[in-house]
């Protein structure tokens, strides 16, 4: 099949410059605020060479040039190409050419097609080899030498034919190579007189695989209540939308119902069960991917309605059933996510038996209503489609980039100049940038936790002491930190009892570390997920079990004594080298609160001492048997716990 490389946009609605972007093999997201371009985008495509026919694809330069410029342009009296796609051959496609015209004549493997808005559809030249074709007519044809150094004299088809050989009237092997390139080198609409083996390559191997392209958006989704006799007539009326009109049909398509008898008939049973039949079957294709809620179905009545004096009108009823609580509503009312599973899956129906067609899938918002674990699903469903067909699909949600493929992605931003579209990712927009640093900031989120292990600390500086004081431990043959937890710095004590709530889905063990709270607060919410069973108890720790007696609240920095701490403040604020122990007189309260009371100020530089640390090169000498020790037992403490 052939795949789709580039595209380039301009004079289409909010497009009023050129702009080209690289198409991916597989999947391609176009990223931008609402009112960017991405829809526009996405339509200029399907309208190259929509998979059915329907004016709603079709330009037209009334409705798509750009209203500022199209007084302009229909006075100008010429034409633009509002999209121009540059697409891949495929293999089979080449050798089937090369068979046909002879080796060396195909001289690109690429190939481009546009639509204008007067004169339809535009094919670029191939570039053909023209004289490798008239040396393959050579061989084919066994020429003699008189006619072949002619041929390879003139050089090009064009040539050939209109060359005057009546005045070599005994060369009828001439007339007869002539006569074979004009029966045989035929393209019929293609009025390509200097490129005649561009245009039969074009019409014969081309044209009849061009791509074609398959568009669905929300309002393709299926109503609550569709009236048959619309259906049956190709009624759009103000309950029904054309693009709900064709969905509509697409499910009766699906069902294999007659909808000319549905419609005459006044017992409704075997159409019923043939929907639902379909319905099932759809419902168990959703929930490979749809892991929300496994307990919904699709349930269909037929209704007749009176509207006063007319005849009773006959209504497909379709209503959504929860399992669970044994309820049903109207498919507008239930689940959104549910109903565009459904609606994309019906309407897919229309393509995805095609075999002898090539279809580049095109959605605009998919999932927009999707829960963010569903728009996952929907992710997954679009990769696994792009097995069989290429997916461009336009977002401007953050669950719906994946971090690991921003190579896909492509920002659509809205300038003074229209809409622009880039394969770069642009910093003009801050907006536009949005989902895609909200991604990858999940993705690191989703992956700062390395191991299964976590130890939540509240900062940087608990991760430098405990790092540093475990292989001081270990050095001396101590009980240090086990080397599968990972420590975890959530930054700042307010922050924990989120973090405990957002990894409980996780599947990771647990425990905390703690400063002592200062606040009520806090200590409430920490509580209170303990209650809830969040987090057990027992994995909650505090340093002012492990300081020493005496401590009602402790810091990390109160498992050192008082010179210890002392000495390494010193380090990393040499102004305040001359601080002793005596000048810190409080008695029984962490050494950060006497030390802001003494310098008078509210809060110096927790981390920095802890820095120094790391940097003093101190070993387990420099540090008293007290200190040892309880670093030492809170370090078996925590490690009993995983």
């Amino acid at each position: 099949m052939f795949i789709l490389k580039s595209a380039t946009i301009n004079k289409y609605k909010s497009y009023t410059s050129e702009q080209s972007i690289q198409i991916e093999n597989d999947v391609t997201t176009l990223v931008g605020k609402n009112e960017s371009g991405k829809t526009a985008f996405l339509e200029s495509l399907a309208k190259l060479n929509y998979f059915t026919e329907d004016d709603d694809f079709k330009f037209n330069s009334v409705h798509d040039y750009p209203r500022s410029e199209l007084k302009k342009f229909k006075r100008s009296e010429g034409d633009v190409s509002p999209i121009v796609c540059t697409f891949l051959l495929d293999e089979e496609t080449i050798e089937l050419i090369k068979e046909d015209l002879g080796e060396g004549v195909l001289t690109t493997d690429t190939f481009k097609v546009s639509s204008r808005y007067t004169n339809g559809r535009g094919w670029y030249y191939l570039n053909s080899n023209e004289k490798k074709y008239l040396e393959s007519i050579i061989s084919k044809l066994e020429c003699n030498e008189a006619t072949s150094s002619k041929l390879l004299e003139l050089g090009d088809v064009k040539s050939v034919i209109e060359y005057d050989y009546d005045a070599d009237e005994d060369n009828e092997e001439f007339k007869a190579v002539v006569e074979h390139i004009t029966k045989n080198l035929v393209a019929q609409g293609f009025d390509w007189k200097d490129h005649r083996v561009d245009a039969y390559i074009t019409q014969k191997y081309i044209e009849p695989k061009l791509p074609r392209f398959w568009y669905f958006d929300e309002y393709h989704e299926l109503p609550s209540r569709v009236s048959i006799e619309a259906v049956s007539h190709d009624q759009i009326s103000g309950e029904l939308t054309k693009p709900q009109l064709d969905t509509a049909k697409a499910l009766f398509e699906l069902a294999m119902i007659n909808i000319e008898e549905l419609n005459s008939s006044t017992d409704f049973e075997s159409f019923i069960a043939e929907l639902e039949s379909t319905s099932n079957e759809i419902t168990d294709t959703i929930f490979e991917y749809w892991s929300t809620n496994a307990n919904l179905a699709i349930e269909f009545k037929i209704e007749h309605v009176h509207r006063g004096n007319q005849q009773p009108e006959k209504i497909l009823d379709i209503r959504v059933k929860n399992n669970r609580h044994r309820i049903t509503l109207p498919l507008k009312n239930r689940s959104k996510g549910f109903n565009w599973f459904f609606s994309f899956i019906v309407w897919f129906s229309r393509i995805q038996d095609d075999k002898d067609n090539n279809f580049i899938l095109l959605l605009d918002e998919p999932g927009l209503n999707l829960h963010a674990s569903a728009q996952g699903d929907l992710l997954r469903f679009i990769n696994d489609l792009s097995s069989n067909y290429q997916v461009i699909y336009s977002t401007h949600s953050p669950f719906m980039v994946e971090s690991d493929h921003l190579n896909r992605v492509r920002t659509v931003y809205d300038s003074d100049e229209g809409s622009i579209i880039s394969d770069a990712i642009q910093e003009k927009d801050p907006d536009t940038l949005f989902p895609l640093q909200a991604a990858l900031g999940y993705h690191i989120a989703q992956n700062l936790f390395v191991s299964k292990n976590n130890l939540l600390v509240e900062g940087p500086a608990d991760l430098n002491y405990l790092t540093y004081m475990s292989n001081v431990l270990e050095s001396s043959g101590r009980k240090g930190l086990k080397d599968d937890i990972t420590i975890v710095p959530v930054g700042g004590l307010d922050k924990v009892t989120s973090f405990i709530s957002l990894l409980r889905g996780s599947k990771l063990n647990i425990v905390c570390l703690l400063d002592s709270f200062n606040n009520d607060k806090g200590a409430q919410r920490l509580d209170n997920l303990v209650q809830s069973k969040i987090i057990k108890n027992k994995n909650v720790r505090f340093f002012d079990e492990f300081a020493g007696e005496g401590y009602e609240k402790a810091d990390i920095e109160d498992m050192f004594s008082p010179e210890e701490y002392l000495k390494v403040f010193a380090h990393a604020f040499p102004d305040h080298k001359g601080i002793v122990a005596s000048d810190l007189i409080d008695k029984n309260i962490p050494i950060i609160t006497k030390l802001n009371k003494f310098l008078k100020v509210q809060r110096f530089n927790h981390y920095k001492p802890s820095n120094s640390l790391l940097i003093m090169g101190l070993e387990h000498s420099d540090f008293s048997k007290e200190t040892l020790e309880h670093f030492e037992f809170m370090f078996k403490e925590i490690n009993k716990l995983f």
